[in-house]
């Protein structure tokens, strides 16, 4: 039946898409042996257009994402303040998103056509309250060599950002006049930068970031035209903003809490003054106001330092919740009973986090804080770091600290009061500690509840048996409805009752109970390889960072029938499971014996078997190992594979130039036991040596392919390391025993992945640097084994090209981006598609958060409508090739040479007609699974009939007298 099936697809004739100038004919750029040393020139108007100006994708395909919400962390979000169903989420991994229906899907804020690096951090969002279609976006972008700070505007609710202007390097916090729009203020700094900015006895103010600018606020009057510097005598070298907040009854007045404590302006910004009347620090964490629109009532709550001296053999702490109703002129305390009994509370995850606090604001290790401070305080005062009001009720205050990051402790990551501050209850329980009910006659004597309270999704085991040490309280946010979201485990969770409960708000449960989940499209994730043929049908396995490996699965009743549901089969859902799985394959003769590698965190360096589908897992080799300070990062692996005639025979790849993956591979001086390129085993994965014989010495060896007509013909794509001129393709003939060295075009410096037809046996090479010139890059394609090459698409840095399993004319290519300096010899990076062997191709990044990183692409190997990729940390995304892009409309088709065509394509009122065609034509029909199910005659302009078909993709044969095929089509029916 298979081969049915492709000799259909080889006598078919593509059709060709030409409707769009992106999309022009080309001549092939240069053919010629692979001794030759000719440079590479084109006149190709297609390639010269995507090297010099932005080119719109094709509308008709859209990437849609499908991986688990979040998963990774979340840096900020932001809730629009007059639109309820509008709100933001700034991801770690460069792909903020947005949501226009209170959470139920998202769409990343970049620009998927762009050059990858615009909204590349997402720092701050502010919107007008006057116009809720207006807003401002500050991004911490790359520009040239430079990490740059770039503001945004959008005229559409944050669906599409245009660039307002470039102001130095990373800043803090935006601010917009609450009635004049063109007014705004920036502050300087880098003030939520949580994972390096931390406090400290010897630095109370902060730890200043080499990406940012310090000592002044932007202020502009007209949207960013122009700019001055204000507040450049508060602390010149210093001043790191963390929040400006306009009094709503007197604008002229200005609120500012900073590392160098709390400032005020009655001049609209011109000039500050300290205002800190009450704060016994004066080091404000945080700030949030409260407005009545009605009585005019303005309030401020702001959170000071907690600040920790020694008391003998305790500690004693101050700081806590202030709130200011005259402006900021003064500050009033609202700390309430916040501080816990740590007498009472005996639990060792939070003791020990109580030390480790210590310890950091004091300068000292916390051995030291454990042998010195063992007296518990009865009152201790935890570091929070986040604050927010109700917009409908002034005396329902949240707050959070990030226990992971920041330094605190205690139990609960969410606190809250319900009367201004006299009481507070921690409302976010997560763990064991509240799973136990653990001090439960402490907590009732608050009027505190216990019992765990939050709806993880594919987390829910790892969370449950987690200590409290463990949780990361990342943002706070809350809508002008009252409705709660924060981030907790790496997941972004929602209240809508006051914190009664959480709800994990990333993901939709197929059936309750089930772990298998459709993503929203909020992800964080980052993407790695995906496995699409794995013996099982329907079944793909895809890796990923941080969160292991998962398996598509049937999605049932899902509201969308082009979803995709995946569960989890190793990472958080096992007990000690695999978090970032680097590379998967599955044993040819047995598709439930499945082998995992993973380069990071839990059993890096290990290969991990499964002999029931991924129900459960063992090491069966250890082959990589580094010290412990290396724990985040490894050798990373890429490529394995498995001999389909001799199963026990297994390869894969470590890759020194790593381009793709999240993080550097290690010197090799910090690997104990393990070394970088091939590796072979010859025993089912129990026992492996690096096999480098032949490859140049210290060489990359990005992937590994193996030969589809003899496995023991392995190719090896060595990418360039540094300055060296290393790269290159090699062979081995002998099961990757040895190696030497592939001819192919010299220009080629870097080869990043080698490619061949299973069916036609042509070669493809994915070539270029990312700082590589453009002649060095592209696709370069050969039809007789390797003798002579055809470059087929220009651009300099590419990193995979995929030929369709069942189409041998369908290409994805994944171009990236270059290093910024080099942005503008190639503005158009991402995907492209071609479907007729690479004679035409179109740009295809529609909905793509990171175009310009896509680290996995490929055709469905069963349905060629349908195409896979991967995103370096937006992981997966399916996209469908829709008719309009699979056929041509009837006023494009007609030929002055009478060429026969059919009309309509596609059909949709079950006839077709075919033109220019002789009386009594012989035509077939046939489906997509090699079975002919119509056939007859035919006459121009007649009438077939094709009701009887159900919806999908069909190929029609035309034949001549002699009963050779004169034309082919692809034709769908609606």
């Amino acid at each position: 039946m298979k081969k049915i099936i492709l000799i259909l697809f080889t006598l078919a004739v593509q059709l060709n898409i030409y409707a769009q100038y992106n999309n022009n004919n080309y001549a092939p750029v240069s053919t010629f042996s692979a001794t030759e040393t000719n440079t590479v020139t084109t006149n190709s108007p297609f390639f010269d257009k995507i090297r010099t100006e932005r080119v719109t994708s094709d509308q008709n395909i859209e990437w849609i994402n499908f991986s688990p919400g979040t998963s990774g962390y979340c840096e900020e979000f932001w809730c629009h303040p007059t639109d309820a169903n509008t709100m933001f989420s700034g991801a770690d991994m460069h792909a903020a998103f947005g949501s226009w229906d209170s959470g139920k899907t998202w769409k990343t804020l970049k620009d998927s056509d762009g050059s990858g690096l615009e909204m590349r951090r997402v720092i701050d969002i502010s919107f007008s309250l006057q116009n809720p279609d207006y807003g401002i976006a500050f991004a911490n972008d790359q520009t040239g060599s430079k990490t740059s700070g770039r503001l945004y505007e959008t005229t559409d609710r944050g669906r599409s950002w245009s660039i307002v202007s470039t102001v130095g390097k990373c800043h803090s916090k935006l601010a917009i006049h609450p009635t004049n729009d063109k007014i705004w203020l920036l502050g300087a700094g880098d003030f939520w930068n949580v994972k390096s900015n931390h406090r400290s006895a010897a630095r109370p103010n902060g730890i200043k970031q080499t990406r940012a600018n310090y000592g002044y606020v932007w202020k502009t009057i007209d949207k960013g035209a122009t700019w001055k510097k204000v507040a450049t005598n508060l602390a010149p070298d210093n001043l790191d903003v963390g929040r400006i907040i306009f009094d709503r009854n007197n604008p002229n007045h200005v609120i500012m809490a900073t590392s160098q404590g709390m400032f005020r302006s009655t001049d609209l910004g011109e000039t500050w003054a300290v205002s800190a009347t009450g704060l016994p620090n004066n080091l404000p964490r945080d700030l949030t106001s409260y407005y009545d629109s009605g009585t005019g009532e303005f309030i401020l709550y702001a959170i000071e330092q907690t600040v920790y001296n020694p008391k003998g053999s305790s500690i004693s702490s101050s700081g806590g919740i202030y709130k200011s109703t005259d402006g900021g002129v003064s500050w009033q305390n609202i700390t309430g009973n916040l501080a816990i009994n740590l007498q009472t509370i005996t639990n060792f995850g939070i003791r020990d986090n109580y030390h480790r606090t210590i310890a950091n604001w004091l300068g000292i290790s916390k051995a030291v804080s454990k042998s010195t401070y063992t007296t518990f305080p009865t009152a201790a005062l935890p570091t929070f770091n986040r604050i927010v009001v109700n917009p409908t009720n002034k005396n329902e205050i949240y707050l959070v600290h990030n226990k992971r990051h920041t330094f605190s402790f205690g139990p609960g990551d969410v606190w809250k009061t319900e009367n201004g501050g006299t009481t507070w209850t921690a409302v976010s329980r997560a763990g064991q500690y509240w799973i136990k009910n653990t001090n439960q006659a402490y907590w009732q004597s608050r009027n505190n509840p216990t019992g765990a309270n939050i709806e993880f999704s594919h987390l829910q085991r790892s969370m449950d048996k987690g200590r409290e040490s463990l949780s990361a309280a990342r943002m706070l946010a809350i809508t002008i409805e009252g409705n709660v979201f924060t981030g907790i485990g790496q997941q972004l969770l929602r209240s809508d009752n006051g914190g009664t409960t959480w709800t994990q708000a990333d993901n939709y449960e197929l059936a309750p109970g089930s772990d298998t989940w459709v993503g929203r499209g909020n992800t964080n994730l980052p993407g790695r390889f995906m496995l699409l043929e794995t013996g099982i049908p329907n079944r793909k396995l895809l890796c990923s960072g941080e969160h292991g490996l998962w398996q598509t699965v049937n999605s049932g009743n899902f509201q969308n029938p082009d979803a995709v549901a995946i569960e989890q089969i190793e990472g958080q859902n096992n007990d000690d499971g695999m978090h970032t799985a680097s590379t998967v394959a599955v044993k040819p003769d047995d598709p439930n014996t499945i082998y995992l590698l993973a380069s990071r965190q839990e059993h890096r360096g290990k290969l991990r078997r499964s002999t029931d589908g991924g129900k459960t897992w063992a090491n069966i080799a250890t082959i990589f190992e580094a010290s412990n300070s290396e724990f985040q990062n490894l050798a990373h692996q890429n490529s394995l594979l498995i001999d389909p005639s001799t199963p026990d025979h297994m390869y894969f790849c470590a890759t020194r130039k790593t381009v793709s993956e999240v993080g550097n591979s290690v010197d090799q001086s910090i690997l104990t036991k393990g070394t970088y390129g091939v590796y072979r085993s010859t025993n089912g994965g129990i026992d492996w040596r690096a096999s480098n014989s032949g490859l140049p010495a210290n060489s990359s060896v990005r992937r590994l392919t193996m030969d589809p007509d003899n496995p023991k013909v392995i190719y090896a794509s060595l990418n360039q390391f540094g300055n060296k001129d290393v790269g290159g393709l090699y062979k081995s003939t002998d099961g990757a025993v040895s190696w030497s060295k592939v001819s192919i075009p010299p220009v080629i410096k870097s080869v990043n992945n080698f490619f061949i037809d299973r069916n036609t046996g042509f070669m493809f090479i994915s070539a270029g640097a990312r700082a590589g010139a453009l002649s060095d890059g592209g696709v370069w394609k050969s039809e007789n084994k390797g003798a002579t090459w055809t470059r087929i698409f220009e651009a300099p840095y590419v990193w995979q090209t995929e030929v369709s399993p069942v189409n041998s004319d369908l290409i994805v290519i994944s171009v990236a981006a270059q290093v910024p300096s080099m942005i503008t010899n190639f503005l158009n990076p991402g995907i492209y598609l071609s479907m007729d062997a690479g004679t035409t191709w179109t740009k295809i990044n529609k909905g793509l958060a990171h175009a310009e990183r896509t680290v996995d692409v490929k055709p469905d190997p069963v349905d060629e409508s349908i195409l896979w990729s991967a995103g370096w940390g937006s992981g997966w995304y399916k996209a469908i090739i829709k008719s309009q892009s699979l056929s041509v409309p009837v006023e494009q088709d007609v030929r002055t040479n009478q060429e026969i065509n059919m009309y309509p394509n596609p059909v949709a009122s079950g006839i077709f007609q075919l033109h220019h065609i002789d009386d009594n034509t012989e035509y077939t029909i046939w489906n997509f699974q090699g079975k002919m199910i119509q056939s007859g005659y035919a006459s121009a302009n007649q009438d077939i009939q094709v009701s009887n078909l159900s919806s999908g993709l069909y190929i029609l044969r035309i034949l001549s007298n002699n009963a050779s095929v004169s034309k082919s089509f692809k034709f769908v029916v609606n």
